[in-house]
């Protein structure tokens, strides 16, 4: 019996190519450190911070699950739109159209949790303050800056 040598087509190349460009890269979906806010008493902080005293609250400030709740209500939706951009890889999409549309979804996700969650009321101090007793939402800033980055998987950026 002759030896058998199989050869990749040129889909087939393209296909493993952009399955090892996606090995290779993440989404990163939420704040970046370095957007300034500007406190209410003039001081600056982070958004990376604020988000993160949000979601785990603080001393004085109960904490608000945006982030873990637009994951962990949403997992349906999620696997859905996984399996679709499995499907969009076998069509010929690119590494990086599969994690815009990840990423933009995760985004959404997350801006509507900020909009239409259910966590605790605001102190009575905060709803004289704001006008609102909706946490999370003010001036739309937190909801604004969640964005999304594809980066090289495991890099520091």
């Amino acid at each position: 019996m002759g030896k058998v040598t199989d050869t990749w087509t040129s889909e087939g190349k393209r296909f493993m190519a952009t399955l090892q460009e996606l090995a290779g890269m993440e989404v990163r979906i939420g704040y970046q450190r370095g957007t300034l806010h500007l406190n209410d008493d003039g001081s600056r902080a982070d958004l990376v911070d604020i988000a993160m005293w949000n979601e785990f609250g603080t001393e004085n400030m109960p904490s608000r699950p945006f982030m873990r709740d637009s994951v962990d209500k949403h997992m349906q939706a999620i696997n859905h739109v996984l399996l679709s951009q499995k499907d969009a890889l076998l069509k010929g999409a690119s590494a990086k159209d599969v994690l815009n549309t990840v990423g933009l979804f995760q985004q959404d996700l997350i801006q509507t949790e900020i909009e239409q969650g259910d966590f605790v009321a605001n102190a009575s101090s905060t709803i004289e303050k704001k006008g609102s007793d909706k946490p999370l939402i003010d001036t739309g800033t937190m909801k604004n800056s969640v964005h999304f980055q594809i980066v090289k998987k495991g890099s520091m950026d």
